[in-house]
């Protein structure tokens, strides 16, 4: 089994594409790939099988302890370069379906060697509940954003759900910017999230602190948000290695 390692920012994805469907994935599968002690090591395992009509792509991912995850913002990027890769193309848009539905990617060249720029059509933000400090987003996946004074202070993570991807965020440094740190279901704390992303832009703007196009600093690094009845995320994605299993 042949599968290349990605990450978007940090947050890193095992791919295979396997257009045939020859392989099988599961949870079990899953768990001994992302194992970062006895496996390869990654956030999650993506399955690219093919698509179906003007669908290029199926996309089926597992999350890191075997669960699966509905939808990743940087796991779907990370596909779309690892495709990119396959067809040897410096440039590519593709349409991928996934268990929140079909996504369109575009992907360009990065400025770095074996990173590219890729942007998703994400789709809408749904608001289920709000309070004060926190809003309850669905992005295809369940999301808790929460209000804080600084996501880097000791215990602010203590407060993540476990059922949901939990996103601790501030506003600024700059204007239009937000500064969000990540605990992922099925994951724990990651570098990054690009759904939770678009998660915390969307919350940030419905509070007032940032405009339509907003920058997400995480640890792993920046992507960039830009709001309205669909969402776009923008961002790197980067060819690690290719792995033989």
């Amino acid at each position: 089994m042949r599968l290349t390692k990605h990450h978007g920012l940090g947050n890193d994805f095992l791919v295979l594409l396997d257009l045939d469907a020859q392989h099988l994935v599961d949870a079990e599968l899953a768990r001994a790939l992302c194992d970062r002690r006895t496996g390869v090591g990654a956030d999650g395992l993506i399955h690219g099988t093919a698509g179906a009509g003007h669908v290029d792509l199926t996309m089926t991912l597992f999350n890191a302890d075997g669960s699966l995850a509905e939808m990743s913002g940087n796991g779907i990027r990370c596909l779309a370069q690892a495709e990119a890769l396959r067809r040897d193309v410096g440039e590519l848009e593709v349409e991928v379906l996934t268990e929140t539905g079909v996504r369109r990617v575009t992907v360009a060249p990065g400025g770095e060697a074996l990173t590219v720029h890729a942007s998703v059509d994400m789709g809408p933000a749904k608001v289920i509940d709000e309070a004060k400090r926190s809003m309850e987003i669905d992005m295809g996946n369940p999301h808790l954003v929460v209000r804080v004074d600084d996501p880097w202070a000791p215990g602010v993570t203590d407060g993540a759900d476990p059922g949901r991807n939990t996103e601790f965020i501030a506003p600024g440094p700059e204007k239009d910017a937000i500064t969000m740190r990540v605990v992922e279901r099925g994951v724990g704390e990651t570098l990054a999230c690009g759904t939770g992303a678009c998660a915390a832009a969307h919350a940030a703007n419905a509070w007032g602190l940032v405009g339509e196009r907003v920058t997400v600093h995480m640890a792993g690094g920046d992507a960039e948000v830009v709001l309205g009845d669909s969402i776009t995320l923008s961002g790197p994605a980067t060819y690690v290695a290719t792995v033989e299993v």
